[in-house]
């Protein structure tokens, strides 16, 4: 059996436009590890801006993809669908231990649909549920960024074709499992940069040194979204493991139907 094709798979322009959205992530996220006392630490100060070069990027990647490899409106339509059904699941366990059964979506999504089709889904869901839930904020584009990367790992597991059946459904559940953990630890640092005075060992300190600081946000790590994140992850395990093998089929099967890599002739009258 071929693999499917991938409508965005990541080519040199594609690649060259994550990387700058990847760079200006972590230094978003890890700036104020390096800031000092006097810097006016404040996410939601540098969100705007964030925002501001994360929407233009976007579309970027979508631009270069393009470019590289050729994507028509049936891949803008997944990408529509895939987003739409996103957000509509985010709503139904937040607030309830963690549960968030987008993620286990945004896995499968990558996985078949490559990971640059993966990063742009992972960001578009996140701004969608934003919008839909009225969870617009500060912390939205780096949630935007978090869910890209997120989704865009899934993409880059081993190839789908040496690994499928069984073996697939464990691999990317053992994905899901350690995403998820890790983008909770990525969001804990956008926020706890901002919560002063919840004690000497969990507190970020400006203009400490950075190992100092890091071994502080383990332990707030550990105190405060532990619980949260494990059940985000068991979750993601879950849903993966009892109905990822029929939504991958569904994917892969609207992926041979839309035949986005088709070429296009045009006839000569």
């Amino acid at each position: 059996m071929s693999t499917p094709a991938r409508p965005l798979r990541i080519g040199p322009r594609a690649a060259i436009a994550l990387l700058l959205v990847t760079l200006i992530g972590i230094a978003a996220f890890g700036w104020p590890l390096l800031a000092d006392r006097q810097s006016g630490l404040a996410h939601s100060q540098d969100a705007p801006w964030l925002f501001a070069a994360l929407l233009p990027l976007l579309v970027a990647v979508v631009v270069a993809t393009i470019a590289d490899q050729g994507m028509d409106a049936k891949a803008v339509a997944m990408l529509g669908v895939l987003a739409a059904v996103g957000a509509a699941l985010r709503p139904l366990g937040a607030g309830t231990a963690g549960l968030e059964p987008m993620f286990f979506l945004m896995v499968l999504s990558g996985r078949v649909l490559g990971p640059g089709f993966g990063f742009v889904l992972g960001s578009v869901t996140m701004f969608a549920s934003a919008l839909l839930t009225g969870g617009v904020g500060p912390w939205m584009p780096f949630q935007m960024l978090a869910m890209g990367w997120f989704s865009l790992g899934a993409g880059l597991l081993p190839s789908q074709g040496r690994i499928r059946g069984r073996a697939e459904l464990l691999m990317l559940a053992a994905y899901g499992f350690v995403g998820s953990f890790a983008y909770g630890t990525v969001m804990n640092l956008q926020g706890w940069v901002l919560l002063q005075g919840m004690g000497q060992g969990i507190s970020f300190h400006p203009g400490d040194p950075v190992a100092a600081n890091l071994a502080r946000f383990v332990a707030y790590c550990a105190a405060t979204s532990l619980g949260w994140d494990l059940g985000r992850a068991a979750l993601t395990v879950v849903l993966t493991l009892a109905v990822g093998g029929t939504l991958l089929k569904a994917l892969r099967r609207a992926v041979r139907k839309a035949a986005f890599e088709a070429p296009v002739s045009f006839g000569s009258g």
